[in-house]
């Protein structure tokens, strides 16, 4: 908001290339814990970034869209830089993977920087051209309904990312299924998003932003208890197909929404709230979650998880539908 979205593209992208290297040619553990921790902080600028970037040249009728197809690059990462870091660390060790990816991750920013030089707008040349639709003034009460869908979805999705992490574990305790098969499932929750993430995005531009993040919040619900009851098989890798469905959903529509409702001239702060929810919430819960099922069961945690997201949804809602009367 302050420097621009291209300068903090460049930094984050550049930046975890350049932490990437320090890791791959780290003599200690200590410089190694510095690289990863530096890593951390450049990369958490990306995507508050990126999303206000793709969204000031993408017309708000087709930004939903935009930003779907937006997260089929993350998560085509999943599959595509364990493969290659994999097969790296085979042929020269660890320190290959970061050393060998480090090097291009550092020539795409710099070459991404150049070219939205040249096809993105700046702020003083967007400001000087007419043609670009003036804001229209905030409704009474709309940053009240913005905060409350960021504590809805952040929430939301931060208790299903760390069922997600506990999945693998969750398989091979209660089916008995093989460790291999186990951490190989996880791979069909983030498949989900090469065709989830584009069709949220035009789903939410068609029929709106908050419909989706409601259904999207009432579906984690069922699909969470469900665990406890569908047998192993077909009906848990359609479980696990649905959460990854669930998280690209509310993943592309939130953005669109803090997109559609909040000042350009905050819009990538308000974005980086959302993110550090998402983020570090997952990072609270997921511990909370294992002492559950460490002291409980799989059974009574998930049940416990649906029950606390119905609270979150029910009052999320009410402070939603109150703040339009």
């Amino acid at each position: 908001d302050r420097i621009g979205p291209r300068i903090l593209l460049t930094v984050g992208i550049t930046g975890v290339g350049a932490a990437g290297l320090l890791v791959g040619l780290s003599p200690n553990y200590l410089v190694l814990l510095a690289g990863l921790v530096l890593m951390g902080i450049l990369g958490g600028g990306y995507h508050p970034a990126s999303t206000t970037m793709i969204s000031s040249v993408v017309a708000p009728t087709k930004r939903g869209q935009a930003l779907g197809f937006h997260l089929v690059g993350g998560s085509f990462s999943y599959f595509l830089a364990p493969l290659i870091a994999a097969g790296i660390a085979a042929a020269w060790g660890w320190r290959g993977p970061f050393i060998a990816l480090a090097i291009p991750a550092i020539g795409i920013g710099i070459i991404l920087h150049t070219i939205l030089g040249k096809h993105v707008p700046t702020r003083e040349t967007a400001s000087e051209d007419v043609s670009i639709e003036t804001e229209t003034p905030a409704a009474p009460g709309n940053m009240r309904r913005v905060i409350t869908v960021i504590v809805l979805s952040s929430f939301t999705m931060a208790l299903v990312m760390s069922i997600i992490s506990f999945i693998p574990l969750f398989l091979v305790d209660t089916f008995g299924t093989s460790k291999e098969a186990a951490a190989a499932s996880v791979s069909i929750v983030f498949a989900m998003a090469f065709w989830a993430g584009p069709l949220a995005g035009y789903l939410s531009d068609r029929f709106g932003r908050m419909a989706i993040i409601i259904t999207t919040c009432a579906m984690a619900i069922i699909v969470i208890y469900l665990l406890n009851i569908v047998p192993y098989g077909f009906g848990i890798y359609v479980l696990l197909a649905a959460l990854g469905t669930i998280t690209a959903f509310s993943t592309t529509t939130t953005q669109a929404y803090i997109v559609d409702h909040t000042p350009a001239k905050r819009r990538s702060t308000v974005l980086g709230f959302y993110f550090f929810g998402n983020m570090e919430g997952n990072g609270v819960l997921t511990p909370a979650l294992g002492y559950l099922i460490d002291h409980l069961s799989f059974h009574t945690s998930f049940t416990i998880s649906s029950a606390v997201i119905i609270v979150v949804l029910v009052v999320c809602s009410s402070i939603l539908w109150l703040s339009r009367r």
